[in-house]
């Protein structure tokens, strides 16, 4: 079984990630989704509630699996890699909001240490 941690804190990760696993897996795929959304202190309160529901309808027919943490964003993020031990995880290049260009804080730091196959999503 291949497991895929989408890691998130906003509806915009979500969906580009629920497109990318859309594309990439069949509904009855032997693979397994772990939605991980981290609520970041600086982030509106709500994002990341709101990005497990877009993560429950986009991917209903690979029945994710969800959770809510609190805290710093890679500190979550690297806890829920050791947790889950995925094949693959998938995040944004930045949180999603207008204002944000390039590769943010979180995925660069990301990309330096986790120790297996990361996908950026690119968000629209």
């Amino acid at each position: 079984m291949t497991t895929f941690l989408l890691a998130t804190g906003s509806v915009h990760v979500t969906a580009a990630a629920a497109d990318y696993l859309q594309d990439r897996l069949d509904p009855g795929a032997d693979a397994e989704v772990v939605v991980v959304a981290v609520r970041d202190p600086d982030a509106p309160s709500r994002d990341a509630g709101d990005a497990v529901n877009v993560a429950r309808s986009r991917l209903a027919a690979f029945a994710p699996a969800t959770e809510t943490r609190e805290g710093a964003p890679v500190t979550e993020i690297l806890a829920a890699v050791d947790e889950y031990d995925p094949d693959e995880l998938i995040i944004g290049p930045h949180r999603g909001t207008d204002d944000s260009d390039g590769v943010g804080s979180t995925a660069a730091e990301l990309l330096t240490q986790v120790d297996r196959p990361v996908v950026v999503v690119p968000l629209p």
